[in-house]
């Protein structure tokens, strides 16, 4: 059934809203029209292209990382709350496919979702100690992956962090990770020396 502009420009706004990271062509294929006929719904309805509402996004304030500098994130990081949550966006591009298949090399889907499990510790040293890791769905050259980091559990020495990362709202990518922190052992250290004095 064909929806008429008026409610199919409603359902978008409300896509947008839900994803403000989906692309023209998903839109497209979602709606069952041509990038065009999106493109125009968008200019009606004053919603900026996919690369200003990245930017308008990672323009709110968010925290900075501590744990590594930022250009040794894999990804963009476009909302970061230390020991709590965290989002980055990866676009699959050449460099991070198989050349026969065009289809992502899993060790990036890994990094994208360790590097973001690492910058979300508010420490200046954190490791992955463990990580308990599942591909769901093959990721292909040209889609985005949007990798979302949660705090869930802080342990005597550890955090755990869950990173599930989306392409179009779709899992293909889920991992815990078990993130060694400095300032645990660095407070046990301290402790143990007060204990001695």
């Amino acid at each position: 059934m064909r929806r008429s502009k008026k409610e199919r420009q409603q359902f978008l706004k409300q896509k947008i809203n839900e994803n403000p990271f989906v692309t023209d062509d998903a839109l497209a294929e979602f709606f069952h029209v041509s990038v065009q006929t999106i493109r125009l719904d968008r200019l009606e309805l004053s919603i900026p292209e996919l690369r200003e509402r990245i930017k308008h996004v990672a323009e709110k304030q968010f925290d900075t990382v501590k744990a590594l500098p930022l250009e040794e994130v894999i990804g963009e990081i476009i909302d970061l709350h230390l020991d709590q949550r965290a989002i980055s966006l990866l676009d699959i591009g050449q460099e991070h496919v198989f050349s026969r298949t065009r289809i992502a090399r899993g060790h990036h889907l890994f990094a994208q979702a360790n590097s973001l499990a690492v910058a979300i510790i508010d420490d200046e040293l954190a490791l992955t100690a463990k990580a308990n890791v599942r591909f769901t769905r093959r990721v292909s050259e040209g889609e985005r992956v949007v990798a979302k980091a949660k705090v869930v559990k802080h342990e005597k020495e550890r955090t755990i962090v869950e990173v599930n990362s989306y392409v179009e709202q779709e899992l293909v990518f889920s991992g815990e990770f078990h993130m060694y922190r400095s300032d645990k052992v660095l407070e046990g250290e301290k402790g143990e020396h007060e204990d001695r004095n």
